[in-house]
């Protein structure tokens, strides 16, 4: 009989895990220890200089991490991945592992508010400097890329407004300048989208989100997708360069198609430490393991919320992808058949104001900085996540004064209707 790949949801469940060896212990353990015994010097010494894979210490790793790596790795296509503490953490090890004081690389206008603040301001105190691009015009991006450009970063859905990007299309402007392409794909999750599939390689998610699914465990991931060729330009030293810390290995050669996850952990998880506790990585796989049924839910009850607000008087506008209308609807076809998602966002004809009463008097919705979660969440972008921008920015985000964001949960669709009927009829 030949041999049959795992479905996604099989992966979802088991991908990476096994029955505890000592116990039986059906679960994934959690290993809350700070650190791990040698079997002798030597053992010691080999894991020291990276000729042998095994445990050392948390903040490196730690095997409920591991597993926690290898589910996602499968799920996404990659060859390894690295989990940390946060998702701004993933994007900082990221540029660590590629950048030099006075590089730069290329991103995208509309992302996650976060992202925006650190690529703009807190990645200046490394002299590390971002290049904003038009999502919707690869060209963009092309004609800002200079000898100094190491990367181009993206999200695969643009938050806040659910924006599916042409990933494809930006991938071959990376390729024709030999540079990696970095996808956020915390809004879609792979069940939705698998970037390395169109070009990307190198993805990102905050755990605490999607992945995560139940608004209890902060975390983030790195995944290598093993497709650049980090020895090629020369521009890469950290990967292409020996490592004088690790006796002169040079990560690309001894790692291959891993060694960016490789270099990720024990170039920048090991000395600027933001680990992900044992406890948030068993409760990320434990989260992982509903995916697939979590986000279909979530996709349907959108796109029945989505149409539903279309109707309504005092909406100026819906951008949801699944709507037949949307501008942004081929896209997702190409890239999401199975749903457009479940956040987006919509416009107040009240503007401002309207947005800050109507969030204020939802009930079912719990109003928070958060996406993903089971619960249905709302935000007013411009008076919370986006309001360190200026107006002219928070428009180019996505993100202007009437703008409301939705996450839909899990809740029933009916219910999650009427809640908004109920906080609408109170917007002047």
């Amino acid at each position: 009989m030949p041999k049959r790949d795992p479905g996604f949801s099989t992966l979802a469940v088991h991908a990476g895990a096994a029955p505890d060896p000592t116990t039986g212990a059906r679960a994934t353990p959690i290993y809350q220890t700070t650190s791990f015994v040698f079997q002798d010097s030597d053992h010691a010494a080999a894991l020291f200089g990276l000729q042998q894979f095994g445990n050392i210490y948390t903040r490196i790793m730690n095997p409920t991490q591991a597993v926690l790596e290898e589910r996602v790795a499968a799920l996404e296509g990659g060859t390894a991945a690295l989990a940390v503490a946060s998702g701004h953490a993933a994007q900082m090890l990221v540029f660590h592992t590629i950048m030099q004081p006075g590089d730069n690389f290329i991103a995208a206008k509309r992302l996650y508010g976060g992202s925006i603040n650190q690529f703009g301001h807190a990645f200046k105190n490394f002299d590390w400097h971002v290049r904003w691009a038009d999502v919707f015009d690869p060209q963009t991006f092309e004609a800002q890329i200079d000898e100094r450009t190491k990367g181009i970063f993206i999200e695969s859905l643009a938050n806040p407004n659910g924006t599916f990007v042409d990933i494809a299309a930006i991938a071959e402007v990376a390729r024709r300048h030999d540079l990696p392409l970095i996808v956020d794909n915390t809004m879609a999750s792979p069940y939705l989208v698998r970037p390395l599939e169109h070009g990307a390689d190198i993805v990102i998610h905050s755990l605490t989100k999607f992945l995560g699914g139940h608004g209890n465990s902060m975390g983030g991931i790195i995944v290598d997708g093993g497709t650049f060729d980090w020895s090629q330009s020369g521009k890469y030293p950290m990967l292409s360069e020996p490592r004088p810390e690790y006796a002169g290995i040079v990560l690309h050669q001894a790692f291959g198609n891993f060694a960016f996850a490789i270099a990720a952990r024990v170039l920048g998880l090991r000395d600027l430490g933001p680990a992900i506790s044992p406890f948030n990585a068993f409760m990320i796989i434990t989260g992982i393991e509903t995916l697939p049924l979590r986000m279909q839910k979530h996709c349907d009850n959108a796109a029945a919320v989505a149409e539903w607000l279309k109707g309504e008087e005092k909406v100026g506008w819906v951008s949801y992808a699944g709507l037949a209308d949307d501008p942004n609807n081929a896209l997702q076809k190409r890239y999401s058949p199975k749903g457009a998602g479940s956040v987006f966002t919509f416009g107040l004809k009240g503007g401002y104001e309207a947005g800050k009463t109507l969030v204020e008097n939802l009930k079912l919705f719990s109003h928070l900085a958060n996406i993903g979660d089971t619960r249905s969440l709302v935000i007013h972008p411009a008076s919370t996540t986006h309001r360190q921008l200026s107006e002219e920015q928070q428009t180019a985000a996505g993100a202007g004064p009437d703008v409301v964001r939705l996450s839909i949960g899990i809740e029933d669709a009916a219910d999650i209707i009427a809640d908004l009927r109920q906080a609408l009829a109170k917007v002047n």
